[in-house]
């Protein structure tokens, strides 16, 4: 059985193609069943320090401008472990542009624009292939403001 750690899936996950003036942080975490106060079974997430086969892993990218001056042109880039399958739909981040790279991150484009291609035919690139997620922010991020993206893999 491949087990991994929190860890290296935090070393995995941090690649910030920034301005030097932003402080950039990534939060791994997987959802753990718990027994609530009515009795029932919820589920929260919780730091992903060992993860297991089949199990979805949660990356939170929080990315604070901590210079004096606004950061124009904020792109935030995340690689996808080799590993992991990215969850379709699963990544987000409120004011930016997502894209994704299916190359290794030699290119980005936007997710219905991928295509791959095998034994010479094309077909529509689908979350398996997708190697990085790429968020670029539309607007101005202020000095000391603070934006936040995400997106979910589950470890083969």
């Amino acid at each position: 059985m491949r087990i991994l750690t929190g860890l290296m899936l935090t070393a995995l996950s941090f690649v910030a193609a920034a301005q030097a003036h932003l402080d950039v942080q990534t939060l791994v975490q997987k959802e753990q069943a718990y027994i609530n106060e009515q009795g029932e079974t919820d589920r929260r997430l919780v730091t992903a320090d060992i993860v297991v086969p089949g199990e979805t892993v949660f990356y939170t990218i929080t990315f604070t401008n901590v210079s004096d001056e606004s950061a124009e042109n904020v792109v935030i880039t995340n690689p996808i472990a080799e590993d992991l399958v990215y969850v379709e739909g699963s990544a987000f981040g409120p004011g930016t542009d997502m894209q994704f790279s299916i190359d290794g991150g030699a290119s980005f484009a936007n997710r219905d624009e991928l295509t791959i291609t095998e034994e010479g035919v094309t077909r529509p690139a689908v979350a398996r292939d997708f190697t990085h997620v790429r968020w670029v922010m539309q607007n101005t991020l202020e000095a000391g403001a603070q934006a936040t993206a995400r997106f979910a893999a589950v470890l083969e």
